[in-house]
């Protein structure tokens, strides 16, 4: 028995379902499609609601930013007081450069030059250097002054045989180096890095060249860089360090007698070397004339053979005492690698073009030397 049901009317399979069965399924049915509906419309809904709040949110913040805007950098009003001078180095960004000047107190803000470096078309030409800048210009105007890459520089050439005394009178000459400065240098040359095996002696180690000297610079750091540069030509040509001061000596000597002349310098080295190998006297008039600081042609026969006098080429075999003055590259790679031959002795025939003949036999050095003398009485004032 089923107390629901009469016994007649108890459900059969595959029979028709009875009134209340079926408005229950179409119940579940109808749950089922409001439920299938509304979760995605409940989405849809969230990220909508989302939206408008982010889109109200930005609406908001654009609002207020308009209401607090953050205020430009600080700048000066320009153009400027006091002159002072700026080493801007090699590879500086914009950003760099505004913290150089700022530090400096020439503009007041690195955001500031930072904003009129990137207005400016120029400014990635800025090129490195001492430039003259003021306090207190404006951030524009210290880009307009940097992009005319007007550098403060002094460039200062010594030539080869110049000796250490004519390179100290052209340092005070056109720099702001003083002569005590140097001669606090020439008391204690170890300042400068001169190595041990120039025995304290200065002359022949300030390299010829042309330097470019900071508004910086010092009597110390200049012969510092001429020194440094010597030794960079000696390691370079692979002098061995106990040859450094003969090898410097000789090329003294080379870049006097054979100047501008690799033929003859290279000559000049094989008669030094071939005069050393028998210990006879170098007889070389730019010693002497180096020892007495005259022309050759001004010193006297008794000065050649004054025993008493170390630079007296003629009478002292060896290498004199030390350099006469300063060689280039060229004299020094001759002094290193003299030419082959057997030659003793040379005379320069004719000053005007330079022109020197080389022997190894006396007599006719003798007559090189009747040539020489004829060109002098055709020549007495020497004038090319």
């Amino acid at each position: 028995m089923n107390d629901l049901f009469p016994q007649d009317s108890a459900p059969r399979l595959g029979a028709p379902l009875g009134l209340a069965r079926q408005r229950a399924i179409a119940r579940r049915r109808r749950r089922r499609l409001i439920a299938a509906v509304t979760i995605p419309l409940a989405m849809v809904m969230v990220v909508a609601i989302g939206a408008i709040a982010s889109e109200s949110v930005r609406d908001i913040g654009r609002r207020f930013s308009g209401m607090v805007s953050t205020p430009p950098p600080a700048d000066f009003e320009g153009p400027g007081t006091t002159e002072i001078r700026v080493d801007i180095p090699p590879g500086a960004t914009g950003s760099a450069i505004g913290r150089l000047l700022y530090n400096a107190e020439v503009v007041a803000s690195v955001g500031a030059f930072n904003a009129a470096f990137a207005a400016h078309p120029y400014a990635p030409g800025i090129q490195p250097g001492v430039a003259v800048m003021l306090t207190g210009m404006s951030a524009q105007d210290a880009v307009d002054r940097l992009v005319l890459n007007e550098r403060l520089i002094t460039r200062i050439t010594f030539p080869e045989n110049f000796t250490a005394t004519q390179v100290f009178a052209r340092i005070v000459a056109q720099t702001d180096i003083t002569q005590e400065e140097i001669d606090a240098i020439v008391e204690d040359p170890s300042l400068i890095g001169l190595p041990e095996q120039a025995e304290g002696v200065i002359e022949g180690w300030l390299f010829p060249s042309t330097y470019d000297l900071s508004p910086y610079e010092t009597a110390q750091s200049l012969l510092t860089r001429m020194v440094s540069q010597t030794v960079s030509v000696l390691t370079s040509l692979e002098v061995p360090e106990d040859r450094w001061r003969a090898t410097l000596i000789e090329a003294s000597i080379i870049e006097r007698e054979a100047p501008n002349d690799d033929f003859y310098r290279a000559k000049v080295s094989r008669v030094i070397q071939n005069r050393l190998a028998i210990n006879e006297p170098l007889g070389m008039d730019a010693i002497d004339a180096f020892g007495a600081g005259r022309p050759a042609h001004l010193i006297t026969r008794e000065e050649f053979r004054d025993p008493n006098n170390p630079w007296a080429s003629r009478v002292h075999p060896g290498l004199p005492p030390h350099a006469i003055g300063s060689a280039g590259r060229a004299a020094i790679y001759a002094a290193a690698n003299p030419v082959d031959g057997p030659w003793r002795w040379f005379v320069t025939v004719d000053l005007c073009t330079g022109e020197t003949l080389f022997t190894g036999d006396y007599n006719e050095f003798l007559g090189f030397r009747a040539q020489y003398q004829a060109w002098r009485v055709a020549n007495p004032d020497g004038a090319c």
